[in-house]
């Protein structure tokens, strides 16, 4: 159950603590109080989705944090493997939290710790069943009908449906495939043939990242070759001289040295000054011999350079062809080596495939017929549940009965038949779709009546946003004796805006808004004792001074 509910800087409500008690905890307030930011703080906590605007103005995040008791062996559960990680073994509470920042950003923990919002879809909807504003309105989608049966048969069912659902999808992946080899067949052997002749043309060039380095600095030595060697002749002469005349840097810079030698040890400082000059001397000679090194390796060589240069122009050929650089051109190799070793083995491949396919379509057809016969065994029971419930909500004599339409010999993710409930909500009357035959009020107790049955049965806490809109008077005694009698086997809260209903509750909370300046503030008191006989009044529409309302109050409270 959920134990506490912290919120901050979430639309009007900047700071609300609410310590939730078991059984019915009822929520009310005058309209636009900010009932709804309860239900949408709740909402975050399962995932929902967050928007930039639910931040409060002003603040630059809202929170969201809700204390949770642990359903026993709940993390036993292998989805539940990796968040039992981040919790004490022996923990038998987790917080949740959402954070929500004015960009749109939010962030998602379970433990304290961060987590998905995908985590928090897992684990808040096995803790907390929400039922909203316009839940019951669901109801006439076909496939929440069928969730309604399939929750009613039991946990079982659901598993199996779960099992029919993987098989369905591989039937429909494997069945995609064939159709996709199929359509390819007439263009297979253009197409093998094209992935042949690019994969020789990458072949044969094979072309090398290093290999391309070494080409264009190659081809800018061939290229500026003549002017090169003239650089490196004109160099050497002037460091070594030349073999007419001699002389050059290194022969004046030795002589230069010869003289100092000649007065070595008379002073320290000259002695340093030629032990400078011995040094670049022999730098010098050095670069003297590399320079003529140089000249001995520089070629003139034309045909190299045309040679690199068609080297050059194609890998440059491939890499326009095959997306700008060579890795580009070798992962189109690898491209199509795999495609010609796939379309070569296209015709093993559709016989594996076609097998495979008739494999998966009978384990779907074993598993569909299973997820049949519970349905049909389970549908008149459900009927039968629903309309005593209905009777206990005011609708005497309303029957639902529960319709399956087959698909013929086809199949859809549900199964192979579709799920409609039809309602007669008086006798006499022949039962019609939801989505006809019931008013809004009358969807809302259909919705409460089907609560319990299996749907959602799963989660320890439910809550119900104003799910008692459009029913009033004794109805909405009845539906709140019903909230109540939920309140006895899970923890309940209900958003109500109806005296009878929160007159039935276990705890109560009022939400008041107050508006200072241009900045409206919503807050939450929990009610006891004479506090909420001036609320249950407030909600019977009178005044302090309506002695008749306030014992009208009483009276609600009393009978409770």
């Amino acid at each position: 159950m959920l134990r506490e509910l912290r919120i901050e800087n979430l639309l009007v409500i900047e700071r609300a603590e609410l310590r939730l008690g078991e059984g019915l905890n009822a929520i009310t307030g005058e309209t636009g109080a900010g009932k709804t930011v309860l239900a949408h703080s709740l909402d975050l906590l399962m995932g929902g989705k967050a928007r930039s605007q639910s931040v409060r103005p002003g603040a630059e995040e809202a929170w969201v944090e809700g204390v949770f008791d642990l359903p026993e062996g709940l993390l036993g559960a292998p989805e539940f493997s990796e968040l039992a990680e981040r919790l004490p073994d022996d923990a038998d509470e987790v917080i949740l939290g959402r954070r929500v920042s004015t960009s749109g950003r939010t962030a998602a923990f379970v433990g304290g710790r961060a987590a998905s919002v995908a985590d928090l879809k897992l684990l808040g909807s096995r803790m907390l069943a929400f039922y909203g504003q316009h839940e019951h309105r669901k109801l006439t989608i076909s496939t929440a009908q069928t969730d309604v049966l399939d929750g009613f048969v039991g946990s079982d069912h659901l598993a199996l449906r779960q099992r029919y659902q993987e098989a369905h999808r591989e039937c429909v992946r494997l069945a995609s495939e064939l159709d996709e080899l199929h359509e390819r067949d007439g263009s297979r052997e253009r197409d093998l043939d094209l992935c042949r002749f690019e994969l020789s043309e990458i072949e044969q060039v094979a072309p090398d990242p290093a290999e391309a380095a070494e080409l264009l600095t190659e081809r800018e030595r061939l290229r500026h070759a003549e002017g090169l060697r003239e650089a490196a002749t004109g160099a050497h002469a002037s460091t070594a001289g030349t073999d007419e005349d001699g002389g050059g840097a290194v022969s004046a810079l030795a002589q230069a040295e010869a003289l100092l030698q000649g007065v070595a040890g008379v002073d320290t400082g000259l002695d340093a000054i030629a032990e400078r000059l011995g040094a670049l001397t022999v730098e010098l000679g050095d670069i003297a011999s590399e320079l003529r090194d140089y000249l001995d390796r520089i070629d003139l060589d034309p045909e190299r350079l045309t040679v690199v240069e068609e080297r050059l122009e194609a890998i440059d050929r491939l890499q326009r062809k095959h997306g700008g650089s060579i890795d580009s051109v070798l992962a189109h190799a690898e491209h199509c080596r795999a495609e010609v070793e796939r379309l070569e083995s296209a015709e093993e491949r559709d016989a594996e495939v076609k097998a495979a396919l008739a494999e998966a379509e009978a384990g779907r057809e074993k598993l569909g017929k299973r997820l049949s016969r519970g349905r049909k065994e389970a549908a008149a029971p459900l009927a039968a549940a629903v309309a005593k419930e209905l009777e206990r909500l005011a609708m005497p004599g309303a029957t639902l009965e529960v319709v399956l339409e087959p698909f013929g010999a086809g199949y859809g993710p549900q199964g192979r038949e579709a799920v409609e409930l039809r309602l007669s909500p008086n006798p006499g009357i022949d039962p019609a779709p939801l989505r006809d035959a019931a008013s809004g009020g009358e969807l809302s107790r259909v919705m409460l009546a089907l609560t319990g049955l299996g749907q959602r049965a799963g989660a320890d806490t439910l809550v119900f946003d104003e799910i008692d809109a459009g029913v009033g008077g004794n109805t909405a005694r009845i539906v709140g004796e019903r909230l109540r009698a939920l309140g006895g086997e899970r923890q309940v809260i209900c958003i109500t805006h109806l005296p009878q209903v929160a007159s039935l509750a276990t705890t109560h909370f009022r939400l008041e808004k107050d508006i200072a300046g241009e900045r409206a503030t919503a807050t939450v008191q929990r009610l006891e004792g004479e506090d909420v006989v001036v609320e249950i009044r407030r909600m019977l529409g009178g005044e302090s001074a309506d002695e008749a309302a306030t014992r009208h109050a009483r009276e609600l409270l009393a009978a409770a």
